[in-house]
């Protein structure tokens, strides 16, 4: 978000030659218009200006004579992907950002969706795992270094991280980890730090945490599964955490089932209602998990241990836990039928 944005704020009653000054003082090529202290009731551009001239408007008059007095929006909670693409289908250069009551909070350039602060927040792939269903391809090669679009899918998800400010990763390995560590090296090659954390034993994906070395950054980390396809904003589930207090924050997606019968629901003998073909709506784990040191500091070394169990542990331990609907692109790459659909996905994606 654009840091000095509030320095571009002025009232209807400000005069066109003020707002130009603010314009051209402040480099963002807008003024936002704003009743009381919140209320957006327009904006102001060195373009509205110029047109306002031509039409005979004195350099005296208030800016409401030239504002634009319906200037597009979006809500703040908008991933900066999400804020880049509407700008740029609208073609325009920034958007002010309001809260889910209406209220002015910010303003983003399209210079700001370009750029990306480095977040210091660790990121723990797992990539031990057999790949058993995915034999024969998972003879000779770990599954989250399958080519999907002619990358390894390991590469594509480290990928996603990066375009998100994350630099410092950690990999967990156990099936093959010469094919990883051959690839990817200390990650310096990609730009990005890069230190490997061994199983002797599979130790689940909780497990596998309390291997982390005493180094480990103490800002929340990002745990996720290697053999997972998607363009999920991480940093906006990671600032949801951290907005939240969360301990520990679990990413789950909408699953439905479609039951192709009537189904029959009663007491007893008796029916009490009769449903036609119904369907069933549940949130499933998308292994993605957002954890704090704290909870990472408890577990016992060396233990297995998985997610599931880790989150019902912590939760009677009175630790906040919480679930964080995703609606981005998810893929589990687990079976061949997935395997081939992410060859398909991946080019629509983008990735």
């Amino acid at each position: 978000m654009t840091t000095n944005w509030q320095k571009v704020i002025i009232t209807p009653t400000t005069s066109i030659r003020q707002a130009l000054e603010i314009i051209d003082k402040e480099a963002l090529r807008v003024a936002l218009v704003v009743l009381g202290c919140d209320t957006l009731v327009g904006m102001v551009t060195d373009g509205d200006v110029r047109r306002g001239i031509l039409k005979g408007v004195e350099l005296t008059d208030p800016v409401d004579k030239i504002m634009n007095k319906s200037p597009l929006s979006a809500n703040v909670c908008l991933s900066t992907g999400e804020l880049k693409k509407l700008m740029q289908e609208r073609q325009i250069l920034s958007l002010p950002l309001v809260d889910d009551e209406g209220r002015l909070v910010g303003l983003k350039t399209l210079y700001d969706t370009l750029t990306v602060d480095k977040r210091e927040n660790p990121v723990f792939i797992m990539a031990g795992g057999f790949g058993t269903r995915l034999k024969p391809l998972t003879d000779n090669c770990p599954k989250p270094m399958l080519k999907v679009g002619g990358k390894p899918m390991l590469e594509i998800l480290i990928n996603n991280f990066k375009s998100h400010g994350f630099y410092k990763f950690y990999i967990s390995t156990h099936y093959l980890p010469d094919v990883i560590m051959d690839y990817f090296g200390d990650g310096s090659k990609f730009d990005i730090e890069i230190t490997y954390v061994h199983e002797e034993q599979p130790l689940g994906t909780g497990g596998a945490l309390s291997l982390l070395p005493d180094s480990l950054p103490t800002e929340p980390l990002i745990m996720i599964n290697g053999d997972i396809l998607t363009n999920v904003d991480f940093a906006k589930v990671l600032d949801f955490h951290v907005k939240q207090k969360s301990d520990a924050t679990m990413c789950v997606r909408d699953y439905e089932i479609k039951v192709p019968f009537g189904v029959i629901e009663g007491e007893g003998h008796e029916i009490t209602d009769i449903v036609e073909k119904p369907t069933y709506r549940y949130f499933v784990n998308a292994g993605i998990y957002i954890i704090s040191n704290e909870i990472i500091q408890s577990l016992p070394s060396n233990e297995y241990l998985d997610m599931p169990t880790l989150f019902e542990n912590k939760q009677l331990s009175g630790n906040k836990t919480l679930k964080f609907p995703i609606h981005e692109y998810w893929l589990d790459v687990g079976r061949h039928d997935d395997f081939n659909k992410a060859q398909t996905d991946v080019h629509e994606l983008g990735l």
